[in-house]
């Protein structure tokens, strides 16, 4: 039970961080492509890559990765919000966005989780 109230409390920090930064850089940006999406699952990417990295050396233990991991970072990024919007873009006839937005993503998460768990090792 215990673990499922860690859970619980990471899912919603991270969801509502989620949203509030998602939102903050869409307002900022002059297109309706979903760059606060797309940043904020770059961003959610490099931050479970630096969590795994601390986790292999030891130094979290098996409740900071569930609360770390699968709570907050679980909540913060969005595979369905990034369904949604892919979806959208295909539907309004958006094709070259939306293939760039399934590209950027994919390969710039796997990068951005590299990168994290890579400075990790580096310290």
């Amino acid at each position: 039970m215990k673990i499922l109230l860690v859970i619980g409390a990471g899912s919603f920090i991270g969801g509502v961080g989620r949203y509030l930064l998602s939102q903050l850089i869409q307002s900022k940006s002059l297109t309706q492509f979903p760059v606060g999406t797309l940043v904020v699952n770059i961003l959610g990417c490099f931050l479970i890559g630096v969590v795994f990295g601390l986790f292999t050396k030891g130094t979290l233990s098996d409740e900071w990765r569930f609360f770390l991991v699968t709570g907050v970072l679980g909540g913060f990024t969005t595979f369905s919000a990034f369904s949604g919007e892919t979806i959208s873009l295909l539907q309004g006839g958006q094709y070259w966005p939306a293939i760039i937005y399934v590209l950027a993503s994919v390969l710039l998460g796997l990068l951005a989780t590299f990168l994290g768990l890579w400075l990790v090792k580096l310290a």
